[in-house]
């Protein structure tokens, strides 16, 4: 499950409140970011075509490892003139589901639970409190939005929608949520 805020903002300048931050790359790997938006384009447009590629050449889809050390190669390469985006690379493979966490420098941390971006410090207290490695998808997908809703009211960078990717063994779909959020 990847799921970010729709606010697109420069300091306090609000530019759209429609920003794409969450990308599925293939059918069972997705990203999700916080930065400056041209790079979070830039840079999943980099790894969709790269991990289309590997699949088409090795025959088997790529494994979330593969795409989340690819993406890490890719930041590492620009470290004097770093992306300024925060990643996030999740997806179900043939292990399991796995979630990575990525700096712009590209160090790759895997996690059981992420938040990223100017609203991490109050989207993190929710993830740490609710967070069952046994949660269904349905409990999951409540306790992102209950994440990403305590970050949007007390962020003034954050807000104006929820956008996320929902990753199964078999299927993924996006969802989008308005804002205010409806009980």
């Amino acid at each position: 499950m990847l799921a970010a805020e729709k606010r697109v903002a420069y300091g306090f300048y609000l530019m759209s409140k429609a920003g794409k931050k969450v990308y599925r790359i293939l059918d069972r790997i997705g990203i999700a970011s916080a930065g400056l938006i041209a790079d979070m384009q830039t840079l999943a447009r980099i790894l969709e075509a790269e991990m289309k590629i590997y699949e088409l050449d090795a025959g088997q889809p790529p494994t979330v490892w593969s795409a989340a050390k690819l993406l890490s190669y890719i930041l590492y390469e620009r470290r004097l003139f770093p992306y300024y985006a925060e990643m996030l690379v999740g997806g179900v493979d043939e292990a399991g589901s796995h979630l990575y966490s990525l700096d712009p420098i590209g160090a790759v941390l895997e996690e059981n639970y992420v938040a990223a971006g100017t609203g991490a410090q109050l989207a993190i207290s929710i993830l740490e409190a609710s967070y069952r490695r046994d949660m269904s998808v349905q409990e999951a997908e409540q306790v992102a939005l209950k994440a990403l809703e305590a970050a949007m009211k007390r962020d003034a960078v954050s807000g104006d929608g929820i956008d996320m990717l929902v990753i199964t063994r078999t299927a993924s779909h996006e969802k989008s949520y308005t804002w205010p959020l409806k009980a």
